[in-house]
């Protein structure tokens, strides 16, 4: 049965049949105050409802106006006929039919025009286009604080000539400006309609954006009223589309994507959009911010300000990591350390101890020699460096960032945005059932909730939260449990001396490396199923807590959705870093997972290049995986509409109509854009030390990235509400969590997880006198100290191994313990300590310089630049001349003598032409 979920009370099927076109009294009181709604007129009691007019489609279908030609389109409509259901299923929808004929007289009371058209493709869809006059327009501009031009700007920044010289230079990277044309800069002021002659309004048309209009027409249309009884109040149209009373409501594109538009003074702004912008051809290409933000709206404008100002910061960041690569990879044969595992005479006649009881068998450490040789490309002195500069970049990158926001802020209007009051959520207000007094405005009010139920659910909310940390926690406990299983089953597999199949790779294929591939591919797809499943967890989650409105719901599943991510994304990553081989004990007694799995061991020059591998897997088949999704679902999708609901061939199709076969945007807008690129900054950033070529990988992902989001909203949706934003939200702070956690963790990765500490110890201490045998620094003989001495007679019968070479007695391990026989036998030795000592001094030392350095720079760097603050101060006291000065001359003309009220008046009109003057100049 269709029952609208967000009715409080029901009616019977008697009301329902008999209940007329007429509508019930509106109080004033009951929907908004007049602050809001200056516009709202109430409907009497009994009085008969404005029916829609009804047209014709005038087969024009790249027009944006009524049939008249004059009214333009701020926003659609689009509903089912009613009247057109079957006989028995009729009575299912005459509330729908009363709501929304009740909602659409108020829309018009409003100060709204409508006008209906039927569907050319579906009969029984009816599309309502909704205008905004130019008078409800003005009072709905200064009820929001629109601010809107009164000058040119007279402050524009003279570009120097060597500046002329290098827009020569870049202009190919630059969108072609017969396309997208520089906007003119103005400054602007709160609109008032009582002082609309000292605004910059050349043409009336054009004095609005489009954006502006339909972000104008979505405030009424969130706030009119559809159905009011006694003292329950019900309004906005996000509950008449969940209620599904109208089944699409959005703002029109202004043209097809890849067609300009023959219609008389089109913008064709789309068009130009996906030319110089969401066109692949088009990816090398800075983005035309300006018009996106003129298009889509603040808010969407801001993300790709964002995110491109992330991606040009990136190429810095990954040309210094390509060098570092490049210089790893020319060094890997001129390693000391790597020719001796590789050496048949060093490397070659070491055996190493099994890592695994009983099936592993005994092992050559030259049979490492190629993964030493790849680990020398990472775990090097230019990894350091890359790591330090990375602290510093992502400092300077946030640093850079507020100033480029600040810029933005300005030049787009949204530095003193006033947040208006935001409307409470439909799901929320259909649970209002407990009265409470309202602490600010002392007026008792509705909530879902009592202060016990609401500490009630977020207590369950946040029980349930822990709990899928916990169930990410147990699945990194399984993976690590397989890779101690596999790792016994490639030691006993790979070890084998008679493997013959894969010998054209048995120099890569370590037990190792084999492990770490397949573990780091099962724990890809365990990380996405548990992503997939939490995402629809976390919203019915902060579905069930109830925030008030859009802004409080989307920070609460921000916050859950990134605390779920980290630990799903990261857990692995941390494990192998700062777990895994860290407590093994050593061959006579290690230690064992759970007491029966033996803990796992790193590859003797450590687990770096397995970190290494790790964050190349996860990292890109997410970026791979995002893409597919994000380019085919919505293609796909909208392919499978265009054909259950395609015309006649010879049927001309308007623009609403196109626009209906679009996807809608999800109601959480960008939220999981920035999700995706805040978990990628992380990747980036958190172990950028053990894997250079992590931003490589990220910029060429976000050079993909902005065409792919460009192309899909642009192609493939429905024009999105525009809404104000002043900034990334949330996600700042986010950010600036992640790069202090960056600190630490890639200091903590070279310190602990690399082998560049001992190595380092070694060259400096132990290879000199009184440890060392040589007259100078050198790495020669490093790896003889690195391995400490294991007599096979005291393995453990649980440990011992099946087959034992009869001509060895001991053999090799990865740790810096006494050998067997000495007084200290097998206990840490005085080269442990020095590189403990060492560990914890660089850790601190580069963690201090860092931060401070860090700090530095946010302090020198001004999150605003100074010639926008002076334009900034420039603006207000233009905006005081301009609309303020006009009250002190009323003042005073009423308290001046009559004979000097001449004077006055003289004065102003002066004042006017000088200001007049200013603007001509």
């Amino acid at each position: 049965m269709e029952n609208d979920i967000l009715e409080m009370e029901s009616l019977s099927d008697a009301e329902e049949l008999g209940g007329d076109a007429r509508l019930e009294m509106i109080a004033e009181d009951v929907v908004y105050p007049e602050e809001f709604l200056p516009t709202y007129h109430s409907i009497r009691e009994g009085s008969t409802v404005t029916k829609v007019q009804l047209t014709e489609f005038d087969d024009k279908p790249d027009s944006l106006f009524f049939n008249d030609g004059v009214r333009r389109i701020d926003f659609i409509l689009v509903y089912e006929d009613e009247d057109r259901k079957e006989f028995d299923k009729r009575h299912t929808f005459a509330r729908r039919k009363r709501r929304r004929e009740y909602f659409e007289a108020s829309l018009m009371k409003m100060g709204m025009e409508l006008e209906a058209t039927r569907s050319v493709v579906d009969d029984n869809l009816m599309f309502v286009k909704v205008h905004m006059p130019w008078d409800t327009l003005c009072t709905y501009a200064e009820v929001l604080h629109i601010k809107l031009p009164i000058q040119p700007n007279d402050l524009s920044s003279q570009r120097s000539p060597w500046w002329h010289w290098l827009s020569v230079v870049t202009k190919p990277f630059y969108p072609d400006e017969s396309l997208i044309t520089k906007e003119a800069e103005f400054f602007t002021a709160p609109f008032e309609k009582d002082r609309l002659e000292y605004f910059y309004v050349k043409d009336k048309d054009l004095f609005f954006t489009s954006s502006t209009r339909s972000r104008m027409a979505y405030y009424i249309l969130s706030r009119a009223p559809y159905e009011i009884r006694g003292s329950v109040k019900k309004f906005g149209i996000r509950k008449l589309l969940d209620g599904g009373v109208y089944k699409a409501a959005y703002p029109l594109h202004d043209c097809r994507f890849n067609v300009k538009s023959q219609e008389v003074g089109c913008p064709n702004e789309r068009f130009r959009l996906y030319r110089e912008w969401a066109h692949p051809k088009s990816f090398y290409k800075m983005q035309p911010l300006d018009l996106i933000r003129k298009y889509y709206g603040e808010k969407i404008g801001i993300y790709f300000a964002w995110l491109g100002f992330y991606t040009i910061m990136l190429a810095l960041a990954a040309v210094v990591g390509l060098s570092c690569f490049i210089y790893g990879y020319k060094t890997q044969e001129t390693s000391t350390w790597s020719k001796e595992v590789c050496d048949p005479d060093i490397g070659g006649k070491i055996v190493m101890c099994p890592q695994c009881d009983q099936e592993c068998k005994y092992w050559r450490l030259n049979s490492t020699c190629e993964a030493s040789k790849k680990l020398c490309i990472f775990d090097n002195f230019g990894t350091l460096v890359f790591a330090v500069f990375m602290a510093i970049w992502v400092t300077l990158f946030l640093e850079f960032w507020k100033r480029y926001q600040a810029e933005l802020e300005y030049q787009w209007d949204t530095v003193e945005f006033l947040e208006q009051e935001e409307p409470p959520r439909p799901e929320y207000e259909a649970k209002c059932i407990y009265e409470r007094k309202n602490p600010v405005t002392g007026v008792k009010e509705k909530v879902p909730y009592t202060a016990c139920g609401r500490c009630v659910r977020v207590s369950i909310g946040i029980g349930t939260v822990l709990f899928w940390i916990l169930l990410i926690v147990a699945s990194i406990v399984a993976i690590t449990v397989y890779r101690l299983a596999a790792f016994f089953a490639f030691s006993a597999r790979l070890r084998a001396q008679d493997l013959k199949e894969l010998e054209p790779l048995k120099e890569y294929v370590t037990p190792q490396m084999a492990t770490s591939v397949t573990a780091s591919l099962i724990s890809f797809v365990v990380i996405m199923i548990l992503n997939m499943l939490y995402e629809r967890v976390a919203i019915w989650i902060t579905n069930f807590e109830l925030p008030r409105t859009k802004t409080d719901y989307e920070n609460s599943l921000t916050l859950k959705m990134f605390l779920f991510q980290f630990v799903n994304y990261y857990s692995s990553c941390f494990y192998i870093a700062f777990a895994k081989g860290k407590a093994v004990g050593y061959p006579g007694r290690p230690v064992y997972l759970l007491g029966k799995y033996r803990n796992e061991e790193c590859d003797p020059g450590g687990c770096l290049i397995e970190l290494t591998t790790q964050l190349s897997i996860i990292m890109g088949g997410k970026a791979i995986w995002n893409n597919i999704q994000e380019v085919l679902l919505p293609w796909v999708k909208n392919v499978i509409f265009r054909y259950c609901t395609r015309a006649s061939s010879q049927k001309v199709i308007p623009r609403w109509e196109q626009d209906y076969q679009l996807q809608s945007m999800s109601n959480l807008g960008l939220f999981y854009e920035y999700l995706e690129m805040v978990i990628q900054f992380g990747f980036v950033t958190l172990f950028v030390a053990s894997f250079p070529l992590a931003p490589v990988l990220a910029l060429v992902n976000n050079l993909f990235e902005i065409r792919v989001d460009a192309w899909k909203i642009t192609t493939q949706f429905r024009r999105i509400v525009p809404e104000k934003a002043q900034d990334i939200g949330a996600w700042q702070p986010i950010l600036q969590g992640v790069a202090i956690l960056a600190v630490a963790t890639n200091a903590m990765i070279i310190a602990f997880t690399s082998d560049m500490i001992p190595r380092l110890v070694y060259y400096w201490s132990f290879s000199v006198y009184p440890y060392g045998d040589h007259d100078s620094q050198t790495m020669q003989g490093y790896i003889e100290s690195s391995l400490s001495i294991f007599n096979i007679s005291d393995f453990s019968n649980f440990s011992r191994p099946l087959s034992v070479p009869y001509n060895i007695t001991t053999c090799r391990y990865r740790d810096f313990r006494y050998p067997p026989g000495h007084p200290k036998e097998y206990e840490h030795n005085i080269y442990y300590w020095h590189v403990i000592a060492a560990k914890m001094a660089f850790i601190i030392v580069v963690e201090h310089i860092v931060y401070l350095t860090k700090f530095i720079l946010s302090y020198v760097i001004p999150d605003v630049p100074y010639a926008v603050k002076e334009q900034m101060k420039r603006e207000k006291y233009l905006t005081q001349v301009i609309l303020h000065e006009t009250n002190l001359k009323l003042v005073t003309k009423r308290l001046k003598p009559a004979h000097d009220i001449a004077h006055v008046i003289s004065d102003g009109k002066l004042a006017k032409e000088e200001l007049e003057l200013n603007v001509d100049c």
